[in-house]
């Protein structure tokens, strides 16, 4: 499969087959900016904010999957399993999809605005986790402290952080954390790709914290 980042929680994944699903596509209001004319079969949204569910940047016929429960699509499975924005069980911030993706072999599991650690049963109902998609800037989400401890209950082979402090947010980018927070407090080496693709034979190759480039 291919990984790739554009930005914020956005993410494109392509699977071996050329299945693509995008991840919380955003509007352009971040500093971030969408490629034009994307095209995907899958669109999955986490929860119902604009830089998370704009699917009007998506163009021709696609999945739209925005909800809890089991799915199968162009021969992936994907779960998305209920969590929170916060830590008062979504009253300040709403509810939150996590969702895991079995694609190629591989299970990858994306986070959406994450608010809380997890619990024995969240981790349970979320299940195997190879790749970990997961916030690490704190003030709309977990923090880098929080997150590490995420990182730890699901055990996955790769973590990729996401919702951090880049120059690209401009101003907005204060409201964030840089992602050397996380790398600092996770205790692991960071390696930098402009785009990811691996296999379940080769995932232990990029075991740890892979760093994607927005371009």
């Amino acid at each position: 499969m291919k990984i790739k980042w554009f930005g914020h929680s956005c993410f494109m994944i392509t699977s071996d087959n050329g299945t693509r699903i995008i991840i919380d596509p955003y509007k352009n209001m971040l500093g971030y900016k969408l490629p034009k004319d994307i095209e995907v079969e899958i669109v999955v949204t986490s929860h119902d904010h604009g830089d998370h569910n704009y699917i009007e940047a998506v163009e021709g016929n696609f999945v739209h999957i925005n909800k809890t429960g089991s799915f199968l699509e162009h021969g992936i499975e994907i779960k998305g399993v209920e969590a929170f924005h916060d830590k008062v069980s979504g009253a300040k911030k709403g509810k939150n999809i996590v969702y895991n993706f079995a694609i190629d072999g591989i299970k990858l599991c994306h986070c959406g605005d994450l608010g809380h650690t997890l619990n024995a049963d969240l981790v349970k109902e979320i299940g195997l986790v190879d790749i970990l998609l997961v916030p690490v800037g704190g003030g709309f989400t977990i923090d880098a402290v929080d997150a590490v401890e995420v990182m730890n209950q699901l055990n996955p082979t790769v973590v990729i952080p996401m919702h951090y402090r880049t120059k690209a947010l401009g101003p907005m980018g204060l409201a964030f954390a840089k992602v050397d927070k996380f790398i600092a407090a996770s205790g692991l080496q960071a390696k930098e790709y402009k785009e990811l693709e691996l296999n379940s034979t080769n995932i232990i190759d990029y075991s740890g914290i892979t760093l994607l480039k927005y371009d």
